[in-house]
């Protein structure tokens, strides 16, 4: 058995295989691809593209910024089947504190009715989502997310060929 090089997940058969490397899916293969590529752009790049993100407008709501990566934590049960996940968003602090007391709200109402998993993850998404309510967006310093995901686009653009960004 091998694991996937981009997300890590075990696989028994199948999959992609690119220079050496095994991803479970075309999905991974292309997202690893991209990681791998987004690591040979300059860091004065990145600073730069960070920057204008963090002071432009804010994606969700058009407002101003600052601008940074919030995450909101949602957690839904059906008696035997208890999902959760993380929702990362580009936002300002407004935004932000909207998609986590939604969150908050879907998962104190959705997430207590599986069992064993409901009753254990509710109480950690709602106290994630509450701990992640105080966090501001800080000009200064902008978290490593946003970093990750703006390289992440730079190399998706940079990859893209020029036809199609003119469309």
């Amino acid at each position: 058995m091998s694991r996937c090089a981009h997300c890590g997940t075990t696989i028994l058969f199948g999959g992609v295989q690119d220079e050496g490397q095994r991803f479970c899916n075309a999905n991974c293969h292309e997202a690893g691809v991209l990681a791998l590529r987004s690591q040979s752009i300059p860091p004065e790049a990145v600073a730069r593209a960070v920057e204008a993100v963090v002071d432009g407008a804010c994606p969700a709501c058009g407002g101003p910024g600052p601008v940074d990566v919030f995450t909101s934590y949602r957690v839904f049960s059906a008696i035997a089947v208890t999902s959760w996940r993380s929702l990362p968003r580009i936002s300002c602090r407004g935004c932000a504190t909207k998609a986590q007391l939604g969150s908050t709200l879907f998962s104190f109402l959705l997430g207590w009715w599986g069992i064993p998993w409901g009753f254990v993850m509710t109480p950690i998404q709602i106290v994630r989502n509450l701990a992640g309510l105080s966090r501001d967006a800080d000009r200064t310093r902008p978290s490593k997310l946003l970093e990750t995901l703006v390289r992440m686009r730079l190399a998706s653009e940079a990859s893209t060929p020029a036809e199609s960004r003119l469309a």
